[in-house]
């Protein structure tokens, strides 16, 4: 199947499930691993939390650890305005999440609220032991979703 623009992604963390969606159809269901701070939403580097919002997909890596990767566009609004008033980020590194959020661009990754948040292979490799963020799946899965999923596409990530 050829990419579609019009596929939207859905990760539920309770139900360990990533739902796929043409337009408003179901087209999937794919198990998933999802960080190990299960309960958490995704705050500073390290805490091993998988963040919940909205993004969308900002990068492929055909070279990944994990087989293949789809990096997801975290951190996002909300994330930057939680880490701003925490103090966590500053203004300009603030600025700079803004800009690439509104020019649908990767985000910086190297700041105090962390980065590098995947959709990844490898899912067996994780089993019951999560993640230290991301959301895995089998590589096969992994090679669907890469080939038909282009950047820009929306990923929400729900409890």
């Amino acid at each position: 199947m050829p990419a579609n623009p019009d596929y939207r992604v859905l990760v539920s963390k309770s139900a360990r499930l990533l739902r796929l969606y043409l337009g408003a159809t179901l087209t999937a269901e794919y198990p998933v691993s999802i960080g190990r701070n299960v309960a958490a939403d995704k705050s500073v580097e390290g805490d091993e939390a998988t963040p919940l919002g909205d993004f969308y997909i900002c990068a492929k890596n055909p070279r990944s650890r994990h087989f293949l990767s789809l990096c997801l566009s975290y951190p996002n609004l909300a994330h930057a305005e939680r880490g701003l008033r925490a103090g966590l980020i500053t203004d300009a590194e603030y600025a700079e999440i803004l800009a690439a959020i509104a020019a649908r661009r990767l985000p910086p990754q190297k700041t105090r609220l962390g980065g590098e948040i995947y959709i990844h292979g490898g899912r067996l490799e994780h089993g019951d032991r999560g993640t230290r963020g991301c959301v895995a799946v089998t590589d096969e899965t992994m090679q669907t979703l890469f080939d038909l999923l282009p950047l820009g596409t929306p990923v929400a990530i729900e409890p």
